[in-house]
This record gives structure tokens, C-alpha cells and sequence, in this order.
């Protein structure tokens, strides 16, 4: 948790509705405005952005084959999120929960009701626009069906993971451990900040959240050897235009970006559509675990904050109470069963 998500639910917990155009800024279709330029000539993508959309990744089944709401809908659709957001717990306000609240009352996101979280008080503001998902293709805003080794695969850790919850830190997820975090970070709303620095032979990506920091080659030179896994890929940069183009692949089998496996290609496009505004596409291309590939699209809000250090790291206060509790439990399972 940062400061700034505390500094910002304080000076309003209020979530707005937000359309990339007027102030917040969407795309030109005027043509009078053009991207700025480095000294070098490259497109300035420079700067600190926020995402802090509550765009759902995948659109809601009452949405339908909507792929965007009338500014009515979504007036309508703040309305109702106004009613319930202060009094809720974090976990049920991240990602896609918070429109799925809204769109049914009685949801219920299963978050940990015992242990309990903090509220919404320390969250960033989330902000709306008028699309209904972030997945972009398919068209119908679904991520493409698995493939059958794929679901096998998940059927396996999920199984793995119910019987063995805790038998020591490595069996623990690596974000329980602090080891590594999504790269690049789709999420929202909780530290989904990140800084774009650039250089005539490179652009360096530094990301809040894990405090993670890619540095991306734009010189032509070839990834790595795929005999050496990243755990954020091997990211080679190119332009296309005014667009910055990242292809990442080497993957390491246990980063499982998105749900990939180290066969994934990640293609980013990162491209400025108005003067406070970054686009980042996002398509995904594994046979391994995909039927077809399939592409996000986040929408970043320039900001004058900084980044924070993510104080997250392995041996932390959460894996003592995680191993801890797991330990008495059994105990007192052993205890009743004499």
C-alpha cells in the first residue's frame, strides 16, 4: 500500500466517471493534435501514468454484445457504485469486482470474511469510462477458451494448492512470497502506477507495483537465447510510426503471465492519443494455452505523483502468520481427532 492511495481516498471517495476526452483526454479525432518529440526525434512517451480504471477485463454477462455503454448507462451504472463503495471491504472493490457488485447486488467476491481487509479508504479512486471490457478481441470481450493442456495444467496446481496450502513458503504463490509480480501490470486501482523513461537506444518501464523495472532495448539487437527464461520476458522495442512497439517471449515456466506458460509471446503497443493520455495494447499469443490469441487494451492518466517503493519482500509478516496459522490448525485438528 502506498501513501498515495491514501492521499488520494482522502481528498475524495468518490469514484467518478471518467471519459478519456474533455479533461481526462481521448483520442483527437481532429487531427490538430500530434505527439510531442524526444530531442532524438522519437514519439515522448515520457512520463508517470495511472491506471486506475474499474473497466471490467472481461465484459459482464449483462452487458451482452454491448461493447460500449451510452452515457446514460453509465451515469447510471456510477450512481448505483456510489451507493455501496465506502462501506466496503478493498478485497471486494479490486479488479472486476467492483462492477460486478454493481450489476448484482448480491455478489459476493468470497473474499476472506475471517481474516478481513481494509477498507476502501485506502484505495486509489477507480474511474469509469464507457467501455464494458478491457479485452478488446475476441470481440465479444471473453478471454479465448483454454486449450485442453492448458486445463489440465490449472487442474493440477489447483489441486496441488488444496492440499498442500502451506506446507512452507515454497508452496506459497510468488506474490505471497515477494518473489515477482505480473509484468506488465494489468491490474487497477492498487499501486498501478508506472514511470516511462527513453533514450535514443532504449526505454526503461519502471513499475510500482513489485517495484519491478524493465529495460528495453529499441537498438534492433535479438532477444536473448531462449535457453534463458526471464521472469519478465526478453522485451526487444521497435517503432512503427508513433507507436512503440515491445515483443516479449523467454518466459519463465513460473511466471505464468496472465495464465500463459513460457511458450507466450506478449506484443505491446504503447502509443500517446491525447495530451494527458497513454494507450497500451496488449496481445497475447500462446498455442499452449490459448485457442487464439487475444488483446487488452488499458487506457493510462498522466499523473504528477511519484513512484513508491513496493516494501513487499520475501520473509515478510504475512508468510510467519500464513505458515503459522497453517501449523495450529493442524494442531488443533490433531487435538480433536483423539
Amino acid at each position: 500500500m502506498t501513501n498515495r492511495c491514501a492521499l488520494v481516498a482522502a481528498l475524495a471517495v468518490v469514484l467518478m466517471s471518467w471519459a478519456p476526452g474533455a479533461a481526462a483526454g481521448q483520442s483527437d479525432t481532429s487531427g490538430s493534435w500530434t505527439p510531442p518529440k524526444t530531442a532524438d526525434g522519437q514519439p515522448d512517451l515520457q512520463g508517470t501514468w495511472a491506471n486506475n480504471s474499474a473497466t471490467p477485463m472481461e465484459r459482464p454477462e449483462q452487458f451482452g454484445d454491448k461493447a460500449r455503454l451510452t452515457d446514460e448507462e453509465l451515469a447510471a451504472l456510477t450512481a448505483a457504485i456510489d451507493k455501496f463503495r465506502d462501506g466496503e471491504q478493498a478485497g471486494d472493490l479490486l479488479g472486476d469486482s467492483l462492477i460486478k457488485k454493481a450489476l448484482d447486488p448480491t455478489y459476493d467476491p468470497e473474499f476472506d470474511k475471517e481474516t478481513g481487509d481494509y477498507n476502501a479508504f485506502w484505495l486509489a479512486e477507480r474511474r469509469l469510462d464507457n467501455r464494458t471490457s478491457l479485452i478488446i478481441d475476441p470481440p465479444n470481450g471473453q478471454r479465448p477458451p483454454q486449450t485442453e493442456a492448458a486445463r489440465a495444467r490449472g487442474a493440477e496446481r489447483g489441486a496441488f494448492r488444496r492440499d498442500h496450502p502451506a506446507d512452507g513458503p515454497e508452496v506459497r504463490g510468488l506474490g505471497d512470497r515477494c518473489l515477482h509480480f505480473s509484468v506488465p501490470n494489468t491490474g487497477s486501482g492498487y499501486n498501478s502506477y508506472f514511470q516511462l523513461l527513453q533514450t535514443p537506444g532504449q526505454v526503461t518501464i519502471i513499475q510500482e507495483m513489485g517495484h519491478f523495472t524493465r529495460v528495453i532495448p529499441i537498438d534492433g539487437r535479438p532477444h536473448l537465447d531462449d535457453k534463458i527464461p526471464q521472469w519478465g520476458g526478453s522485451s526487444r522495442g521497435h517503432w512503427e510510426g508513433d507507436t512503440l512497439v515491445v515483443e516479449s517471449r523467454n518466459y519463465d515456466p513460473r511466471s505464468r503471465f496472465n495464465g500463459g506458460s513460457e511458450n507466450l509471446v506478449l506484443v505491446e503497443r504503447f502509443s500517446r492519443i491525447a495530451p494527458n493520455v497513454l494507450r497500451q495494447e496488449l496481445t497475447l499469443t500462446d498455442a499452449d494455452t490459448w485457442t487464439q490469441p487475444w488483446t487488452i487494451e488499458l487506457l493510462f492518466e498522466q499523473s504528477q505523483d511519484a513512484i513508491f517503493e513496493y516494501a513487499c519482500h520475501e520473509g515478510n509478516y504475512a508468510m510467519p502468520g500464513i505458515l503459522g496459522g497453517a501449523r495450529a490448525e493442524e494442531r488443533a485438528a490433531a487435538k480433536a481427532s483423539k
